[in-house]
């Protein structure tokens, strides 16, 4: 496949659109990733901010008296803690409270703010380039003069007689929020050339497997055109010849004009045949076509088709026998006309390719679920390095002796495909030099044999088309 040009670009074609395909899931599955852990930890940081803020919130507006006015209590709880105006100097907190540790260990800040807007005191680690502006929203997202991000809560503050005292302001840095987020960008922007360049190794392989069977069945079609072709230009040949040595003869009197006859006649028989095998493996091959199936006693075929070859057999000075293994007749449910050419075809092979004396015997027997018919011979036998090809179409084991036979190389590709066709197998056996046996298992019925008969003519002449 890979010196055929055409199937060498089909290849790379089908590799390039499943790559390219596969990188706009990739990314689209990327994006979808990095989006998740996104607002996943988006979400995470807004309860984290959250909980701190409120649980701030319940504790430090139980301590408030007048509006716009810290208590002394709140120092003690936020030790850090710097009112705007005086001069403050940053202690470390050796309080072992939850709200002060996430406070002082995630970056957290606090800002309090009166009912006006204007600040009244910060906590925790503020950023000095945050500008105080209030804003009565909920949820805020600011940057700095740096380019900092900050995230923060707002909540509203009452004194213990229920009046408004101002507002608390609760926030943290998004500097490691934003730092994992860039690692997940970069993990996923080094991550998907890689895989892309695993995907399209990938991509060319699997296009390669892909691309087998069309290969074989391309191949397949190329030798089955050039051996129909080979076989059709001998017939033909053959014609043209006797054609213009007849033309080139002055005059013909009876007797030379038959003989031309007759040899137009036998290769116009031979391409008749042909073309007929032709016809029948083609409508063999699709499946789709459906075939008229009765019920079919194998014992009348075998008995049918052994007393046809008969004569055929003395003359080739064979020994044909028939061993049925079973006492009750056996059907299958199957085309009787298909059935007669499979068993025919394998016989008359056996017959051709036995010598003097030898024996053929085709055998019925029965296994659990299928009917098995053998054709034993011992003729010339099959080397074993042709076992494999018997069955292509156009395939001789022995070319000049097929020839000589009148044989296309088509009777046992017919043959399969019926058998095939009927959902059986075949088998074959041989030993160069001794014998050869073809092994048939075909599904069987078992209804008896008057409703067998009421379709099914006891006896049947089965006519050979070539």
């Amino acid at each position: 496949m890979n010196q055929n040009k055409l199937f060498q670009q089909t290849r790379l074609r089908l590799a390039l659109w499943y790559a390219l395909v596969m990188a706009l899931i990739l990314s689209l599955c990327g994006f979808g990733i990095y989006r998740a852990i996104s607002h996943a930890h988006w979400m995470t940081l807004d309860r984290e901010l959250e909980s701190v803020a409120g649980t701030l919130h319940d504790t430090i507006e139980l301590k408030l008296q007048k509006p716009g006015q810290l208590e002394p209590v709140i120092q003690q709880l936020l030790p850090n803690i710097c009112v705007v105006g005086q001069s403050c100097i940053q202690e470390q907190s050796i309080s072992k409270r939850h709200i002060l540790s996430a406070i002082n260990q995630s970056n957290y800040y606090v800002r309090f703010f009166n009912n006006s807007g204007s600040l009244i005191a910060i906590a925790g680690t503020y950023p000095d380039e945050l500008p105080i502006v209030f804003n009565k929203e909920l949820w805020q997202t600011l940057k700095d003069s740096k380019g900092n991000s900050y995230h923060q809560i707002s909540f509203v503050l009452h004194t213990q007689e229920n009046l408004d005292w101002g507002y608390i302001q609760v926030g943290r840095s998004l500097a490691d929020f934003n730092s994992y987020l860039t690692a997940v960008k970069l993990t996923l922007a080094v991550g998907l050339p890689i895989v892309m360049g695993l995907v399209g190794f990938a991509s060319w392989w699997l296009a390669g497997l892909a691309m087998q069977p069309i290969y074989r069945s391309y191949k397949q079609v190329q030798q089955f055109t050039a051996d129909a072709a080979h076989e059709l230009r001998t017939p033909l040949a053959a014609t043209q010849a006797t054609v213009e040595s007849a033309l080139m003869m002055p005059q013909l009197d009876e007797t030379e004009a038959r003989d031309i006859l007759q040899t137009l006649h036998r290769q116009n028989q031979r391409l008749t045949t042909l073309v007929t095998d032709l016809l029948l493996l083609t409508r063999l091959d699709r499946q789709s076509v459906p075939m008229q199936r009765d019920i079919c006693c194998l014992d009348d075929i075998i008995n049918d088709l052994i007393e046809e070859f008969a004569a055929l057999a003395i003359a080739a000075g064979v020994t044909l026998t028939s061993c049925v293994r079973l006492s009750t007749p056996l059907n299958v449910i199957g085309n009787v006309d298909q059935l007669y050419r499979l068993f025919s075809n394998l016989i008359i092979n056996a017959i051709q390719y036995t010598p003097l004396k030898g024996k053929v015997t085709v055998c019925l027997d029965r296994s659990e679920h299928y009917a098995v018919i053998q054709v034993q011979d011992t003729g010339i036998g099959i080397p074993q390095q042709d076992l494999t090809r018997i069955f292509d179409r156009f395939y001789r084991v022995n070319s000049d002796r097929s020839r000589s036979t009148g044989g296309s190389g088509l009777g046992l590709a017919i043959a399969q495909a019926i058998i095939l066709a009927h959902h059986g197998s075949i088998d074959v056996q041989s030993e160069f030099g001794k014998g050869t046996t073809f092994t048939i298992k075909l599904p069987f019925d078992v209804r008896p044999l008057d409703s067998v008969r009421s379709i099914y003519p006891f006896k049947m002449l089965y006519h050979r088309s070539h």
